[in-house]
């Protein structure tokens, strides 16, 4: 959409909310997590002091209210996440239970009034949670099957738990998927897939192209695929759980009692160890015990209601190294119908999931660009041919965060990495940064005391923005991406704005020395 190169120039220059102009410190301990209203009117942030403040986005940003979360025995706050209509903030925090076990909880508050509506169990804490639509909310819950096999149960639960019929459903299961090796799911959020059709921007300059060549405007037509791309024969999605080789027919009940016959009379070589025959169990288990995948994830009706559930999860280590991503139709967006939601045969007992992006890191961020077509990830590379031979030992992980940008039309990665930001902890230690997406840029935290932000187009690195420690999450402003803000663990929450925002602002304000001028004028007079 740019006319010139130097209107560009005054785009890349004036328009980055790169000046600090206000330093918010009403929280006393380390700042986690940032979110915008829809509106751009109100924003949330949680913390280390176990509080979620609402905040009035004016002029000079200032506090409205504060939650304290400590009389629900929470031991922090997270994430926290304002529905599509702005009425009811979703607020996600650790609980901690009998035993001082620590699992997650998520509590939903009225913007109304302040009050506390509704609180759901979730497990484990860095599931974090998410709107589905404006009253229905999505929480994790996980079943240990073994010691590194695990179950985990996607959620629905009603926003208003206090309803009058005690007829009437208020939570359903939407998903049961089996992990391997210690892994689970975590960090669920939704893409809404009727979006694309609009999108802000093109990655992929070919798709660019294409789509400027049919009319002499640039009127983008993604709905439904090209005729050249029907043509094509349709990419094979990779399932949860890697399909076993034929063997003649054989049916998971004999090919399980055939390993077990093999086990005892000593033919299975080389020797494998416990963890090792848990994980050949459990695949051999799963085999015929899990609903099939959706075939045509890639052809979604651009006037369809469907929605991607996406978290991060794995297949080789406890460390999330992989996207999965899970289609959800129209009636799986209620709590009506049976509790453990749509009915399956007895020997369908997980979900598979319809796609699987594979990092090869560690992942630490996602976000989701403004239109629901892009994913970002932040990750730290494992080393290049490693090999993991036990679970609970995952590779190192490199100090130079890596950002990923997807395609969620195609599944494909459409750039090449963002680079700028580091981070220093190890596996054992690592903790979600946050990043967020605007029309034209993406900004991230960063373990080196800066918050980083590049450019959409051009993948460069355009501003650092200094705090004095960890900076965990950014927030932009849904209306207006020239209002950034930024959250540490030196407990400020930092206002950025534009050079230009910045110079109307100032010009705004009153000048004291005009003003003393004056007063001694009228004073002499």
């Amino acid at each position: 959409a740019a006319v010139s190169w130097y209107d560009e120039f005054q785009r890349l220059y004036d328009t980055i909310p790169c000046v600090e102009v206000q330093a918010l410190k009403e929280h006393n301990d380390q700042v986690l997590h940032l979110s915008f209203s829809h509106s751009g009117c109100l924003f949330a942030s949680c913390s280390k002091d176990c509080t979620v403040k609402i905040w009035s986005n004016e002029l000079d940003i200032s506090l409205q209210h504060s939650s304290n979360m400590r009389p629900y025995n929470w031991s922090y706050t997270q994430f926290s996440q304002f529905n599509s209509d702005d009425s009811l903030l979703l607020v996600s925090g650790v609980f901690v239970g009998p035993h001082n076990s620590s699992s997650g909880e998520i509590a939903v508050i009225s913007m109304e009034n302040f009050t506390l509506l509704s609180r759901v169990r979730n497990k484990p804490y860095d599931v974090f949670g998410c709107w589905l639509n404006e009253t229905n909310l999505i929480s994790g819950n996980l079943h240990r099957i073994g010691r590194i096999t695990s179950c985990s149960v996607l959620w629905l639960n009603n926003a208003f738990q206090g309803i009058e019929s005690e007829n009437v459903n208020v939570v359903k299961r939407l998903f049961k998927i089996q992990n391997l090796n210690a892994s689970t799911i975590r960090t669920v959020m939704v893409a809404d897939c009727s979006r694309y059709d609009s999108p802000d921007l093109l990655l992929d300059y070919e798709e660019q192209l294409a789509a400027s060549s049919t009319s002499t405007c640039p009127v983008f037509d993604l709905g439904s695929d090209s005729e050249e791309e029907e043509a094509k024969p349709k990419q094979t999605l990779e399932p949860a759980v890697q399909e076993l080789p034929d063997d003649g027919g054989v049916t998971a009940e004999d090919g399980l009692q055939q390993f077990f016959d093999d086990l005892m009379e000593g033919r299975v070589r080389p020797a494998m160890t416990e963890t090792e025959l848990e994980t050949k169990v459990a695949e051999l288990f799963v085999r015929n015990r899990t609903k099939p995948p959706e075939l045509n994830l890639l052809s979604t009706d651009s006037n369809s209601k469907t929605k991607y559930l996406i978290f991060t999860t794995g297949c080789l280590t406890y460390s999330p190294h992989q996207i999965g991503i899970k289609r959800i139709l129209p009636h799986q967006m209620t709590t009506a119908g049976p509790v453990l939601g749509e009915e399956r045969r007895s020997d369908e007992f997980f979900d598979s999931l319809d796609h699987v992006i594979d990092i090869h890191g560690h992942i630490i961020g996602m976000g989701l660009s403004p239109d629901h077509r892009y994913l970002y990830v932040n990750s730290r590379a494992w080393p290049r041919d490693c090999v993991i031979s036990d679970p609970m030992q995952p590779p190192p992980i490199a100090e130079e965060i890596d950002l990923h940008v997807f395609d969620l039309k195609t599944m494909k990665e459409v750039k090449r990495a963002l680079r700028a930001h580091r981070a220093y902890t190890p596996n054992e230690e690592c903790f979600f940064i946050f990043l967020d997406v605007s029309r034209d840029f993406v900004a991230s935290g960063a373990e080196d005391r800066h918050g980083y932000i590049w450019d959409r187009h051009y993948n460069i690195c355009l501003a650092k923005l200094q705090h004095d420690n960890v900076v965990n999450s950014v927030a932009f402003s849904p209306v207006e991406q020239e209002l950034l803000l930024t959250a540490s663990d030196d407990t400020t929450i930092k206002v950025w704005r534009s050079p230009r925002t910045a110079r109307i602002q100032h010009a705004r304000k009153p000048r004291p020395r005009k003003l003393l001028f004056s007063w001694l004028m009228n004073q002499k007079s």
